[in-house]
């Protein structure tokens, strides 16, 4: 029998207002973000909702946020009777969203951790001085030979293959901006920059990596109740310690999200949940596995409507 599994959103899925409709009708949701905040000594559901700060996407608070929306889903999910999906994946942040869902990390501990790896990714690189840009419409190989070439002594390379023909790069400003030249000189359909604080998947994440690596080290990590790909080499990890090693690498390496999807789609799942704000990955998945049913959860209706579909 087919089964269905759960994708978790990462950066970029932050939105004013998120999840506020769901937490009228839920109260599970803000008390979820009232332990993040917590956790933190802040208030991350005024910040959600009202952002009087404009901190909402800065990194280290994106990312707890983010964490907090994830959960909030999951846990009303449970409340609501559920099903518990065969399989987990989470795209960049969200694979530490995942991990809290299967029981790999405590959410308390999971909070602090990705505030303190925004932390270390903004200190990684000073404002300015790196860039991500989407590449669509070329081949994956093509990418990787323009980044090469436009390297010269700085950093670009792929950094997420969300989708075939969609791949975000990142690096240093001045390299991106001579791939994105170097992409539309080869036929690219569209080489865009981001809005982004920081250049994640990247050799110029190798000091926050290392950083991250001590915090890791220092966490308690459980073995996974539900199996979680990871996005570094697009499988679930049998150790605590692999899982450890695989989030250290995925600050520097590339989402290797086409070839999760993919191991979804092979492990037998034929329906995904989004478990997050937003429908970014649903929109990447019917890409890469057209045969791959996805549905949203970050409204009332959207959820028991989720909740009806996994349980038929």
């Amino acid at each position: 029998m087919p089964t269905f599994g759960f994708v978790f959103p990462g950066q970029g899925s932050q939105k004013l207002g998120l999840l506020k409709e769901l937490a009228a009708d839920f109260p599970r949701v803000e008390a979820t973000f009232a332990e993040a905040s917590s956790a933190l000594q802040m208030d991350l559901w005024s910040i959600a909702q009202y952002d009087n700060g404009n901190t909402l996407d800065q990194t280290q608070i994106t990312q707890p946020v983010l964490l907090a929306a994830a959960v909030a889903i999951w846990r009303v999910w449970q409340d609501q009777g559920g099903p518990t999906p065969a399989i987990l994946a989470g795209h960049s942040l969200g694979e530490y969203s995942a991990l809290v869902c299967a029981g790999v990390l405590d959410f308390a501990d999971a909070v602090h951790l990705v505030h303190q790896r925004g932390l270390f990714m903004q200190d990684a690189v000073p404002p300015g001085t790196g860039k991500m840009a989407a590449i669509v419409g070329l081949e994956n190989d093509i990418i990787n030979r323009i980044c090469a070439e436009a390297a010269g002594d700085e950093v670009v390379s792929a950094a997420n293959f969300n989708s075939a023909g969609q791949t975000v790069i990142a690096g240093t400003s001045a390299a991106v901006d001579r791939a994105i030249e170097l992409c539309k000189e080869n036929g690219a359909k569209r080489a865009i920059p981001l809005n982004v604080s920081v250049p994640s998947h990247c050799a110029l994440m190798k000091p926050a990596a290392d950083k991250l690596e001590i915090v890791l080290r220092e966490t308690r990590f459980s073995p996974a109740q539900i199996p979680v790909v990871q996005n570094v080499n697009a499988q679930s990890a049998e150790s605590v310690d692999a899982i450890r090693a695989n989030l250290t690498m995925q600050l520097y390496q590339p989402v290797q999200w086409v070839d999760s999807v993919h191991t979804l789609y092979q492990s037998g799942a034929r329906k995904l949940v989004e478990c997050g704000p937003g429908k970014v990955l649903s929109g990447l998945i019917k890409r890469i596995e057209p045969d791959l049913a996805c549905f949203g959860s970050d409204d009332s209706a959207s959820l028991a409507s989720a909740i009806a579909e996994m349980g038929a």
